[in-house]
């Protein structure tokens, strides 16, 4: 978990450029499939989407999973496993994020008119949390956790060398 600003505005970095690459990538070649102008339809339509998922995640859904988590699901036991409390938060974050990109994506693609607009929602929903989910938890977490881990890994070491030196 982030200790510091610092930390946070990297850890969301990796995170959310990460799973906004992928997530951009899947749901373009969803949308076309294999076209000549996949990869420029994926590269235009990143940075937008990047910057609605950074706002999202430090603005919106980041504190209100953190809330739910720590008021109503993160017991004493889960306390004592930082992995589940991280596992917990990403479940939520996973969730509060699909529902709110998706709402992005499909406002994106003009298809926010009609009479099927709950369908394609919950279409565009369903399809994202089975992707986002697992890439999640099993890819992208495990990187933006470990170069967290490293990171405060460097600046612990970097203090203690700073005491040693002091003594």
């Amino acid at each position: 978990m982030p200790r510091n600003l610092k930390e946070e505005v990297v850890f969301t970095a990796i995170m959310a450029g990460l799973m906004v690459f992928v997530m951009t990538a899947y749901n373009v070649t969803l949308a076309q499939g294999f076209t000549n102008g996949l990869v420029l339809a994926i590269l235009s339509g990143y940075p937008l989407g990047l910057l609605v998922a950074i706002i999202l995640d430090l603005l919106v859904v980041g504190p209100i999973a953190k809330g739910l988590a720590f008021k109503y699901i993160i017991n004493d036991y889960m306390r004592k496993k930082t992995v589940l409390i991280g596992i917990t938060i990403s479940v939520l974050m996973v969730l509060g994020m699909v529902t709110c990109m998706s709402l992005f994506g499909i406002a994106v693609e003009g298809e926010l008119t009609g009479s099927h607009v709950l369908a394609t929602y919950g279409h565009t929903w369903i399809f994202n949390l089975i992707v986002a989910l697992p890439l999640q938890l099993i890819i992208v977490g495990p990187i933006a956790r470990g170069v967290l881990g490293k990171m405060q890994q460097a600046t612990a070491n970097a203090s203690d060398a700073a005491e040693a030196e002091e003594d």
